[in-house]
C-alpha cells in the first residue's frame, strides 16, 4: 500500500497599514518568532517570491504605500493570486491623533504629504488603505500598546505554540581581557580553587572531567551553583514575558580556562534539562588556536 504524505504549508503573513503604526516593529517580532521576513517588498515581487522556491520556514511580508506600486486592488489581486498558500493579512491600525503626536515627536515627514502636514498624509493613507483593513484577517490597534504590548499580542498569534522562543548563549571569559560585550548578565566564580595551581590540571580546561571534579570540591561550589541554577531559571522565563528574544549570560574567571568554563558547561546543561535552548561559547578557549594568543591559567 502506497502512502501519501504532504507537507504542511509553511505559514505566509503579509503586514500592511498606515504609516507609524507599527509595520517595522512586527516584521522585526516575527523575525525573532522564526518567521524570514522582508520589509517595504513591492507587491509585483511577491508572488514571485512565494510560488518560485519551497518555503523552509514561515515568510512574512511588509507591503505599504512607501513602494510606488503598491494599490489596494493590487495588494488584493495578490491575496487571491496565493490562495493556494493561504495568506493571512496582519493590518497594524492606529488612531488619527496618536499617528499625528508620533511624528510631532519624529519629526519626520510623512511619506504620503512630504510637502504638508502630517495629518494631510495620514488622513489620504487611511482613506488608501479602508479597502484593505476592511480584507484583513488579524487587525492590531497600536494606539495604546508599547512595543513589549505588540510583541505579547504577535507572539500569543504567531509564535509556534504559542511561545515566544529565548535564545541563551553562555560565555565563559577572563577577567583580565574585560566583560564581553553584549552580556546581559554576569557572574564571578573567581572565588572557587584555581586548578591552575595544580601543575597536573594547569594544561587541561574546564571541560576536561579531572578539572571539574577538582573545582566541585571547593566547599562553596554547590550551593553556588545551586543558587545561579535556581536563580536563573527564575529569571529566564520573566525575560521571555517580556519579549526578549536573546540573552547572554558571561561567566568569569581569572584566566577563562579552567572554572568559568566547567561552570559554563555545567549551567548549559541544566538549562538545556529544563527545555531552554542554550548555545556556548568559551572565548579564551576560542584564541587558543590564534597565532598571536597567549595562554595563561590565572
Amino acid at each position: 500500500m502506497t502512502q501519501n504524505f504532504t507537507k504542511t504549508p509553511q505559514r505566509v503573513v503579509l503586514v500592511t497599514g498606515p504609516s507609524g503604526a507599527g509595520r517595522s516593529s512586527a516584521v522585526k517580532v516575527l523575525e525573532d518568532l522564526g518567521f524570514e521576513t522582508i520589509d517595504n517588498l513591492p507587491i509585483r515581487w511577491v508572488s514571485r517570491l512565494v510560488e518560485g522556491q519551497e518555503l523552509t520556514r514561515p515568510l512574512a511580508l511588509c507591503l505599504d504605500t512607501r513602494n510606488r506600486d503598491f494599490s489596494p486592488q493590487a495588494l488584493l489581486d495578490v491575496m487571491d493570486q496565493l490562495s493556494d498558500h493561504e495568506p493571512e493579512l496582519l493590518y497594524l491600525d492606529c488612531a488619527r491623533t496618536v499617528l499625528q503626536r508620533r511624528y510631532s515627536e519624529t519629526r519626520r515627514r510623512h511619506p504620503m504629504a512630504p510637502q504638508e502636514t502630517a495629518i494631510v498624509g495620514i488622513d489620504r493613507e487611511n482613506d488608501l488603505l479602508s479597502p484593505v483593513r476592511d480584507r484583513a484577517d488579524a487587525l492590531i490597534d497600536t494606539s495604546e500598546l508599547s512595543v513589549h504590548d505588540l510583541r505579547q499580542r504577535l507572539e500569543s498569534r504567531y509564535a509556534a505554540q504559542g511561545k515566544m522562543p529565548l535564545a541563551v548563549t553562555l560565555t565563559s571569559f577572563s577577567y583580565k581581557r574585560g566583560l564581553p560585550q553584549g552580556a546581559d548578565l554576569v557572574h564571578d566564580c573567581r572565588f572557587l580553587k584555581n586548578p591552575y595551581w595544580d601543575e597536573s590540571l594547569r594544561g587541561l580546561n574546564g571541560r576536561d572531567s579531572a578539572v571539574g571534579e577538582y573545582v566541585s570540591t571547593d566547599e562553596g561550589f554547590d550551593t553556588f551553583f545551586q543558587k545561579l541554577t535556581d536563580t536563573t531559571l527564575f529569571l529566564l522565563p520573566a525575560y521571555q514575558k517580556e519579549g526578549k528574544a536573546h540573552l547572554c549570560i558571561a561567566i568569569g574567571c581569572t584566566g577563562g580556562q579552567h572554572r568559568s568554563v566547567f561552570v559554563t558547561e555545567k549551567l548549559a546543561q541544566a538549562l538545556a534539562e529544563h527545555n531552554w535552548q542554550v548555545s556556548i561559547r568559551h572565548r579564551e578557549l576560542d584564541r587558543t588556536h590564534s597565532p598571536d594568543s597567549k595562554s595563561s591559567g590565572l
